[in-house]
């Protein structure tokens, strides 16, 4: 007997990251050349923590070690819900047309180089957060880049 396909789950983190002066990382998607987008994904199961998310995606995606960086994780307590673009419904279970999406910002020491897994992105670049908005391809992306300023970068001693 095969086992049953494993659909994503339509609960997924964006997290927005930044150095203290506001510049943004963009990562180019692979499956998409030109989709710009800040460090995005799904739950891994349901009773996943939403911090934990957050820092698996970061690592996966960047190989940034929050911790290990001294980054700061920040939960906005801000979430999205959007129309799952139909390219990407094969990935979640019949009938499943919207994803709920909770927002965090990363505050890295300084604009630093990322560690791309290549069956997922291609490039990555560092923007100030306004010119961040402008490329990415997400709306809800866009609109948390521009929440930025008002979370604002946290102190640096």
């Amino acid at each position: 007997m095969s086992a049953a396909p494993s659909f994503k789950i339509p609960e997924s983190v964006l997290v927005v990251i930044h150095t203290p002066d506001l510049r943004v990382l963009l990562i180019e998607r692979a499956d998409h050349p030109g989709y710009w987008q800040s460090v995005t994904g799904s739950l891994d199961r349901p009773d996943e923590p939403l911090a934990e998310t957050a820092r698996r995606e970061v690592l996966e995606e960047t190989g940034f070690d929050i911790e290990a960086l001294g980054g700061e994780l920040r939960d906005w307590n801000l979430a999205n819900v959007y129309e799952i673009y139909p390219q990407w419904r094969h990935r979640y279970a019949p009938g499943v047309t919207r994803n709920t999406e909770h927002v965090f910002g990363l505050q890295l020491p300084a604009a630093l180089t990322p560690t791309l897994a290549p069956r997922e992105h291609l490039s990555w670049l560092w923007l100030p957060w306004h010119e961040a908005a402008d490329r990415c391809f997400s709306p809800s992306n866009a609109e948390a880049v521009l929440q930025l300023p008002r979370f604002g970068a946290i102190a640096t001693p």
